[in-house]
């Protein structure tokens, strides 16, 4: 059997036979592990127990990807970057797959119970796990937070969520008043305002909330522009950053409150060039 490093033809079958498995599974469709890593040892001629652990650091480069994993392939790290970049290449010519995704948890969208909202990771007592640097070089270097801003359908679906959360929650506490009331401001005058909903605590305080929303696990960095920034100063009392996480799966969350910098490190990643 071959010991050497994987090449970029074998890592891309690998990953392609990955995203074939986790498209079954996020679909509740069952599918065959055993089938899969008999053809990977045909297409590779690599042993069984290799190809397992290469899917195990197949989840892993799709941790720092923003990615959601297969339950079954616990990721291992100290994985070479060319894995990840067959990832990113599939990603490319698969561009409808994400979209896939939020095209249908937006369809399922009638009503959901609210969201349990937990502790955000910066607040726990818990240290930041050991490949932490690993998952954000993945994740600067493939742009993964600028990639999950840009992706439309899976902000729209993100906020559409917590929308219909604050609602739920408002009528939880016999403020069904207050749950008319709560507005989808991105969706009903646009990008701007500096948040995405308008809402309220059961008290009657406003609840200015701009939604940040992945695929990935709960460390995936995310972008806040200038504006957000500018509002969360004027703001800071009413400001809430709604994150969730591993959205495809089943979505996840916590708040963080103003200051951000208290809790995150804000990191400028492009200059807006202006003549004099």
């Amino acid at each position: 059997m071959n010991s050497s490093d994987w090449s970029d033809i074998e890592n891309d079958a690998v990953v392609a036979s990955y995203f074939e498995m986790l498209t079954d599974e996020l679909s509740g469709r069952s599918y065959n592990k055993a089938a899969q890593n008999r053809t990977l040892q045909e297409q590779t001629g690599r042993s069984r127990g290799s190809i397992e652990f290469k899917l195990c650091n197949v989840s892993a480069a799709f941790v720092g990807l923003g990615l959601p994993i297969i339950k079954g392939y616990r990721p291992r790290f100290n994985f070479q970057m060319s894995l990840a970049e067959a990832a990113s290449r599939w990603l490319a010519l698969h561009s409808e797959w994400e979209l896939a995704l939020h095209r249908k948890a937006t369809a399922v969208l009638a009503e959901p119970p609210s969201l349990f909202v937990g502790t955000a990771p910066t607040l726990r007592n818990a240290p930041p796990p050991e490949e932490l640097e690993q998952m954000q070089r993945v994740a600067r270097h493939f742009d993964v937070a600028g990639r999950d801003e840009r992706n439309r359908a899976l902000g729209h679906a993100g906020e559409e969520r917590v929308f219909h959360h604050e609602r739920q929650l408002l009528k939880q506490h016999d403020r069904d008043d207050l749950a008319r009331r709560v507005r989808w401001v991105s969706q009903e005058d646009g990008d701007g305002a500096g948040y995405d909903i308008a809402s309220f605590t059961p008290e009657g305080h406003e609840r200015l909330i701009e939604v940040k929303t992945t695929n990935g696990w709960e460390r995936t960095p995310f972008h806040v522009s200038r504006n957000e920034l500018e509002v969360t100063a004027e703001r800071r009392d009413d400001w809430y950053l709604f994150r969730l996480y591993e959205f495809a799966r089943a979505p996840q969350a916590f708040e963080l409150r103003p200051p951000l910098d208290a809790h995150v490190t804000l990191t400028a990643t492009n200059f807006q060039a202006s003549f004099q």
